[in-house]
């Protein structure tokens, strides 16, 4: 039978990134750890060591945030015994959300916060106050939840915080820098969450949308301990020429301002780990790849250049593979990578539609020297604020976009990928994932003819 890379490769590219967006699924990534938490395997009755006993604790209270908190708080439903009272409320997406039965499902806006969010996080700060230390709090975090949970420190209004996260978001800045910042503008974020939970014991689960998987940077970190400071935070803005209104000035010049910091023994009780990452996708498709023959290299799951750059590096090495320079890699095979890649708009420069990934996989087309087939998208389902999760190419998209009379160069100059893709028919519409682990990249090169 001819493997599915050689006789359609477009499907290839699809079924590589439906393996890697099932590999991090809520439903595929949480059971162990829930059964583990709650004491409750499958099939069996014994309960693994330090287990969760909610028989003998006091209530169950579970909160989160991100495009996977619906999901999350559906497996959790799901796996609960049911032997003491359990309730909680998340806040995903628009779009994102699920029908539960005791967890509350809210949805705000993204990437830019809105009222919905900022009520969300109050009511969740309200519903952690007054705990006791046999309360348990298990707090559901994935990509996403830094502008779902929405709460401006006291000084700062809504206004003031989107206009800065808008600023934020086209400015160039990494995501780290991004999260430094919100955390010093929040009354939620930077660990402040799992102050307000007080004496109760504190469980977090993260699907990581971020390089490196820092669970201080996801979602800006509600319920971990903040090694950045206040000052780094000014100096972001002050480095990328963001205006900086004196309300924030002020507040980010004053001690209150300030994060709680790693050894702070408030956080004695939390445990936290990462359950799903950008590794365990692109390890998915690689597995499914490899059982199509083919030879596989991942690029790396935590790159963070700018789209553009990161494309003709891309498009160098496959010339280099494909005209047989490179040291040990020889076609076919298929070039993978993740991570969080940038764009960088120029605030006085008209700028169409498109988010990072059509981006990237533009300029790698425009770059590419050689035969190939490529994907890009976000395993949320969302490039950017357009509703398509990415795109794709195959070795004619150029002579077909030539044939529409459409100037590819000219659709990259002006950041508007999605036009282009859409005109030739290769976006990639998936809907809500209701995962999240940032960037999907593949390039396929096939056989020397």
């Amino acid at each position: 039978m001819t493997p599915l890379h050689q006789a359609h490769p477009r499907d290839f590219l699809l079924a590589l990134f439906q393996h890697a967006i099932d590999a991090v699924s809520p439903a595929q990534c949480m059971p162990s750890h829930l059964q583990n938490i709650f004491g409750k395997l499958i099939g069996k009755k014994a309960s693994p060591p330090n287990a969760v006993s909610p028989t003998q604790s006091g209530r169950m209270i579970v909160i989160g945030a991100g495009k996977a908190a619906a999901a999350m708080a559906v497996e959790v439903e799901r796996f609960w015994p049911g032997h003491s009272p359990l309730c909680g409320l998340v806040v995903t997406r628009y779009g994102h959300g699920l029908p539960t039965h005791r967890i509350e499902v809210r949805e705000a806006s993204h990437p830019l916060p809105d009222s919905a969010g900022l009520q969300a996080a109050q009511d969740m700060l309200h519903l952690v106050a007054n705990l006791n230390s046999n309360d348990i709090v298990l707090c559901l975090m994935s990509g996403g939840g830094s502008a779902l949970l929405a709460s401006p420190a006291p000084e700062i209004s809504l206004e003031q915080k989107q206009a800065i996260s808008r600023a934020l978001l086209t400015c160039g800045a990494g995501i780290h820098e991004i999260n430094c910042v919100r955390k010093h503008l929040s009354a939620i974020k930077g660990g402040r969450l799992a102050l307000a939970c007080g004496p109760a014991r504190l469980i977090t689960l993260g699907i990581s949308d971020i390089p490196g998987d820092d669970l201080g940077a996801l979602a800006s970190g509600p319920t971990i301990a903040d090694a950045t400071t206040r000052q780094q935070a000014l100096n972001i803005l002050q480095h990328y020429r963001i205006p900086i209104p004196d309300t924030v000035k002020q507040h980010l010049n004053s001690p209150n301002s300030e994060t709680p910091k790693p050894g702070d023994p408030r956080f004695s009780r939390h445990q936290a780990r990462v359950i799903a990452n950008a590794g365990q996708a692109l390890n998915a498709a690689a597995n499914f790849a490899t059982q199509q023959g083919l030879q596989v290299h991942v690029l790396g799951d935590d790159l963070e250049d700018e789209s553009r750059d990161l494309a003709e590096a891309h498009a160098l090495l496959a010339k280099q593979i494909y005209l047989g320079q490179h040291p040990f890699l020889r076609t076919p095979c298929l070039l993978l990578s993740g991570g969080e890649t940038r764009i960088t708009i120029d605030p006085i420069a008209p700028a169409g539609k498109g988010g990072r990934s059509a981006e990237y996989l533009l300029a790698l087309g425009l770059a590419l020297e050689v035969p190939g087939w490529a994907i890009a998208c976000d395993t949320d389902g969302i490039d950017g604020t357009e509703h398509n999760a990415g795109a794709w190419f195959g070795p004619d998209w150029q002579t077909r976009a030539k044939g529409l009379n459409l100037v590819p160069a000219d659709y990259l100059r002006d950041h508007n990928s999605y036009s282009l893709f859409e005109a030739l028919g290769q976006l990639v519409v998936t809907g809500p994932t209701r995962t999240n682990v940032n960037d999907f990249r593949a390039l396929y090169l096939p056989a020397q003819p």
